[in-house]
């Protein structure tokens, strides 16, 4: 056991191969039938269910989180292929569009669940971004459609008001943050500096990663919550400069890339100072054409458990092209624990399938597929799902009540391996 000596949290650590995290981008922001029964379109929401359950993709294709939309795209549909072969989800197949997310800096998001609601989504799987998610929950629950998102880690959204139509298999920031800051001061770094992008994920977790850190006797000596926008940020990293922290932490999306630019020609790289990343900006393809050796020896943490080879393989067989694995088995999870509900509900009407998610992802005989977990609903048995990303226990909130996360760390290509340093497993409410 590892205790986590800031907040005197035990945490269970585990040595494990995970999914190769790399990087990559994604394509346009134009709706996908890719289902050859989805309903036809409409201009009334999705707030009764049809008889078939429609599922929306709400993930980036385009905006500041475009590497991760490959892998979500992936999860969900490698989930849905695993559905439809099984006899789909009472008993007809399950329908599916994509849509684009984009970012907080368009409207694509708001005009994606548009087409959603129009094609009679009962469910909508996403945003990644937690402040697109934010952007758009109200019009997504206000329809009766339950909202699931694989990677939103904002804490906001555990009392956000949601009709009680709001999930997410990503657990929220305050135990990715106290892991983090865990390390940083295991790491022995008594003063610390924080740049954080302004919005519900940067400030939320920079607040939990101050917090863990002063517990734990360390110092933050400078914090910047900057506009992720600005063309530059030469008088932000002058700040952390002035204070010279022995770790530096960076919490943001892709442009970390330009953050780090500026560390190197101000003189702070991370050959004198520790650096460390997050889920947002731990990618391998966004600094991979810096000098090499720019991030060896950087620490990041990403929410999620170790996943078994075989998932990636089925991750391939319906992408070829798929580099990038993250939060691939929150979305396989999402789309499954969204299926199982349906059949447990006996109906595919958001508010029917919302009211059952609990149910099938706790307490009952264990499962771990969605045909394995269907056969026991048919037989009259009450199902416990184990996904691929963790236990996924949900809790009133519609929050995971127990999450993993995972500790990298690049190497001298600027690129972060298949199998993290190690794994820390823990409740989210300590």
């Amino acid at each position: 056991m590892i205790r986590i000596a800031p907040v005197g949290r035990a945490l269970a650590v585990v040595a494990a191969t995970s999914l190769a995290l790399t990087a990559c981008g994604g394509g346009g922001d134009t709706a996908t039938q890719t289902s050859e029964s989805a309903a036809p379109a409409s201009s009334a929401p999705a707030a009764k269910g049809d008889g078939t359950l429609t599922l929306g993709t709400l993930l980036p294709q385009t905006g500041s989180l475009a590497f991760l939309g490959p892998p979500e795209f992936a999860g969900v549909d490698a989930a849905v292929k695993e559905i439809n072969e099984a006899g789909g989800v009472l008993g007809k197949p399950v329908a599916k569009f994509d849509t684009d997310s984009g970012d907080t800096t368009t409207n694509i998001a708001s005009q994606s669940v548009d087409k959603l609601l129009a094609q009679k989504a009962d469910a909508i799987i996403g945003a990644a971004s937690s402040s697109v998610s934010e952007s758009v929950i109200d019009k997504i629950t206000g329809a009766g459609v339950v909202h699931f998102s694989p990677a939103n880690t904002s804490d906001k959204f555990t009392t956000i008001q949601d009709n009680g139509l709001y999930f997410r298999t990503a657990p929220p920031d305050k135990l990715q943050g106290r892991v983090l800051g865990d390390l940083i001061i295991s790491d022995g770094n008594d003063t610390v500096g924080i740049m954080a992008m302004q919005d519900s994920y940067g400030t939320g977790l920079a607040d939990q990663v101050q917090k863990t850190v002063t517990d734990g006797g360390g110092e933050v000596v400078e914090r910047v919550d900057y506009d992720p926008k600005a063309a530059d940020f030469s008088a932000d990293v002058a700040k952390l400069k002035a204070k010279n922290p022995k770790g530096i932490v960076l919490i943001g999306f892709e442009e970390t890339a330009k953050v780090v630019q500026e560390l190197v020609k101000q003189g702070m790289p991370a050959s004198k100072h520790k650096w460390y990343m997050v889920d947002g900006n731990m990618s391998n393809t966004n600094y991979e054409k810096m000098p090499k050796g720019t991030l060896t020896g950087v620490k990041g943490t990403y929410p999620g458990a170790a996943a078994p080879d075989e998932f990636r393989d089925k991750l391939l067989a319906v992408n070829p092209k798929l580099e990038d694995y993250t939060y691939a088995p929150e979305s396989y999870d999402a789309a499954n624990l969204i299926a199982l509900a349906a059949e447990a509900a006996k109906s595919d009407a958001g508010v029917d399938i919302a009211a059952k998610l609990a149910e099938v992802s706790k307490g009952g005989e264990k499962c771990t597929n969605f045909k394995e977990c269907v056969d026991l609903l048919k037989a009259g048995k009450d199902i416990d799902y184990e996904g691929v990303s963790g236990p996924v226990e949900f809790n009133d909130a519609g929050d995971p009540a127990v999450a993993t996360i995972g500790i990298y760390q690049y190497g001298n290509n600027n690129k972060y391996p298949v199998k993290a340093l190690e794994y820390r497993t823990g409740n989210i409410e300590g």
